[in-house]
C-alpha cells in the first residue's frame, strides 16, 4: 500500500478534459477575432466598422475580462465553483450568439463586453477546480496539461478563424462557440463536483469594489495608450488613478480582518516570484504575437489562414512539452526548469531581431517552436508554485491572481511594445512619405496597414511606398523584439534569485502558513 493515499477525485482526469474544453473556448476568443478584422471593416461583407470600433471590439472583451477576474475568483470560492463555471459558460454562449448576429459595430462591442463577463467567470474556476480534484502529487502534471491547452488555443485561434472566414460569413467566428459551450455545460453538470471555501467568512465588499475599479482603470489606460499614444493626459489619469486605487486596495486588505486577498502572500517568494514571472513572460510574448501577425500578413503577404498555420509550431511545442514539465520539475526543481524555459524564450525573442522581409519563412516558425518550448517549461512550474502556496479552499484566489496578472501584462505588452513599434515605424517611414499630400501622408505614417491602403491609390509609385513601409516596419519590429527579449531576460534574474530550487510539490507539502507570513514581515 502507498505510504500516502491519493486524495484526488476518482474522475479527476475526465474532469480535467471538461475543464480544458471550457478553457479552450475562452482563450480561443482572445485570438480568433484578429483574423476577422478586415472583413468586419468591409461595409458590404461586414459591419463597416471604423478602426476605432474594431479596436474596441477586441478591447471591450479584454477590459471587462481583466477587471472581473479577481472578483469572480473570490466569488467562485465562496458561492461554488461548478455553479460559477456553468453560469460563465451559459453567459459566454449567449453573448457569442449575440456577437454573431450583431447588426452594427456598437452591438458587437456590447456583446463582446458581455463575453468578457462570461470569460471572467470561467477562467479562474478551471484552475481552482484542478487544485481541488487532484492530489498535490498529480497537480503539477494536471496544470501542465492546462497550460498546454492555453498555448494550443492561442495558436489555433487564427487558424480556425481563417478557415471559417474562407467558407462562411464573419459571424461564424463567434457562432462556433455556441455548440462547444453547450457541450461544456452538459459535461460540467454531469462530471464536475461542486466545491467551495468551507469557511468563507464575510464578503470584503470594499476590497472587491476597489479591485474592480483599479483593474478596469489601469487596463483602460494601458489599452487607450497603446491605441492613441501615451502622451495624452487622460491616459495617465487612468493609469495612475488605477494604480492609486489598487494601492488603496492593498492598504485596505492589510487592515481588514476578512480580506479577499491576503496581500502578505506577496512577501513570500514561492508566491510572489512566479506571479511576477507570469507577468513578464506574457508581456514579452503577447507583444511578439502582435507584430508577428502584421509581419506575416502584410510584409510577407500571407492570408489569415496561412498566417495562422505558421503559428502552429508554437502550439505544437506547448502540446509536446507542457505536460512533461511536471516530470522535469520533480527531477531538476522548479528553478532550473523555469530558468531554462526563460533562456529558450529569451533566445527566440532576441532572434526576431534578425528576421527581415526575405528571411526563409521556416525560420520564423522554428523560432515560434523554440519560444513555445520555452514557455511550456515556464508556465506549469510557475502556476504550480502559486497554487501550492495556498490551501485548496482558497484556490480560486491563486488562480484569479495568476490570470489577472497574465491578462493585464498581456495588454500592457501589446500597448507598450505596440507603441515602440509605431514610434519607430513613423520615424523610419517619414522621409519616404514626406512628398505625399497631407491626408494620405498621415495615413501612410500611422501604420504599415495604412501605407498599404494608400499605395493602392498611387499607381506606379505604389511599389516604392510599399518597400519603404516594409523596411520601416521590419526595423520597428526589431526594436520591439529586442525590448521583449530584455523583459524575458529580467525573468531569468527573478527565477534564479527567488524561485524555489527544489520541487514545489511533495506528498507532505503544505501551503503558506501564518508563521511563514509573519516571518516575512
Amino acid at each position: 500500500m502507498e505510504p500516502h493515499e491519493n486524495t484526488g477525485h476518482p474522475r479527476r482526469w475526465a474532469i480535467l478534459g471538461v475543464l480544458v474544453i471550457s478553457l479552450l473556448v475562452v482563450v480561443l476568443d482572445n485570438t480568433i477575432l484578429n483574423v476577422a478584422l478586415r472583413t468586419l471593416a468591409d461595409p458590404v461583407h461586414g459591419l463597416g466598422a471604423t478602426q476605432g470600433e474594431l479596436e474596441w471590439a477586441i478591447n471591450s472583451y479584454t477590459l471587462v475580462f481583466a477587471g472581473l477576474l479577481f472578483t469572480f475568483g473570490v466569488l467562485g470560492d465562496r458561492l461554488g465553483r461548478r455553479r460559477f463555471l456553468i453560469l460563465g459558460l451559459a453567459l459566454f454562449g449567449l453573448s457569442s450568439l449575440l456577437s454573431a448576429y450583431a447588426q452594427d459595430p456598437g452591438q458587437l462591442i456590447a456583446a463582446r463586453a458581455l463575453m468578457g463577463v462570461g470569460g471572467a467567470a470561467i477562467m479562474p474556476v478551471t484552475l481552482s477546480i484542478i487544485s481541488n480534484v487532484f492530489d498535490p502529487r498529480e497537480r503539477a502534471k494536471a496544470i501542465g496539461v492546462w497550460a498546454g491547452a492555453v498555448g494550443l488555443a492561442v495558436a489555433i485561434g487564427p487558424v480556425l478563424g481563417g478557415a471559417l472566414l474562407e467558407h462562411f460569413w464573419w459571424g461564424s467566428v463567434f457562432l462556433i462557440n455556441v455548440p462547444v459551450v453547450a457541450l461544456g455545460v452538459v459535461l460540467v453538470a454531469a462530471l464536475v463536483p461542486e466545491s467551495r471555501d468551507p469557511k468563507p467568512g464575510r464578503v470584503d465588499l470594499l476590497g472587491v469594489l476597489l479591485s474592480v475599479v483599479g483593474l478596469v482603470a489601469l487596463t483602460y489606460g494601458i489599452i487607450d495608450g497603446g491605441e492613441h499614444g501615451f502622451g495624452r493626459p487622460q491616459v495617465w489619469v487612468a493609469v495612475l488613478g488605477g494604480l492609486a486605487v489598487l494601492g488603496w486596495f492593498v492598504a485596505h486588505e492589510l487592515r481588514s480582518d476578512h480580506p479577499s486577498l491576503d496581500v502578505r502572500l506577496f512577501r513570500v517568494p514561492r508566491f510572489a516570484a512566479p506571479v511576477a514571472l507570469v507577468g513578464l513572460v506574457f508581456f514579452a510574448a503577447m507583444g511578439v504575437m502582435f507584430f508577428g501577425a502584421f509581419y506575416l500578413q502584410l510584409v510577407r503577404g500571407y492570408s489569415p489562414l496561412e498566417s495562422g498555420l505558421l503559428f502552429l509550431p508554437f502550439a505544437a511545442a506547448q502540446l509536446i512539452f507542457a505536460p512533461r514539465s511536471a516530470a522535469m520539475v520533480r527531477r531538476y526543481g522548479g528553478r532550473a526548469v523555469a530558468a531554462v524555459g526563460l533562456l529558450l524564450t529569451t533566445v527566440a525573442l532576441a532572434a526576431f531581431v534578425f528576421i527581415d522581409a526575405d528571411t526563409p519563412i521556416w525560420i520564423f516558425s522554428a523560432l515560434g517552436f523554440l519560444q513555445g518550448a520555452g514557455m511550456a517549461n515556464i508556465m506549469p512550474p510557475a502556476t504550480e508554485s502559486i497554487m501550492s502556496s495556498l490551501p485548496r479552499e482558497k484556490a480560486g484566489v491563486g488562480s484569479a491572481v495568476s490570470n489577472t496578472v497574465r491578462q493585464v501584462a498581456g495588454a500592457l505588452g501589446v500597448a507598450v511594445l505596440g507603441s515602440v513599434l509605431s514610434a519607430v515605424y513613423r520615424d523610419q517611414v517619414g522621409p519616404a512619405v514626406a512628398a505625399l499630400p497631407a491626408p494620405i501622408r498621415d495615413a501612410a505614417r500611422e501604420s504599415v496597414s495604412g501605407a498599404y491602403a494608400v499605395a493602392g491609390r498611387l499607381g506606379p509609385d505604389a511599389p516604392r511606398l510599399i518597400d519603404a513601409a516594409n523596411d520601416s516596419f521590419v526595423s520597428a519590429m526589431h526594436w520591439a523584439a529586442g525590448a521583449s527579449a530584455v523583459v524575458a531576460a529580467l525573468g531569468i534574474v527573478i527565477v534564479l534569485r527567488w524561485m524555489p530550487g527544489r520541487p514545489v510539490v511533495a506528498p507532505n507539502a503544505t501551503p503558506v502558513t501564518d508563521r511563514e507570513l509573519a516571518g516575512t514581515a
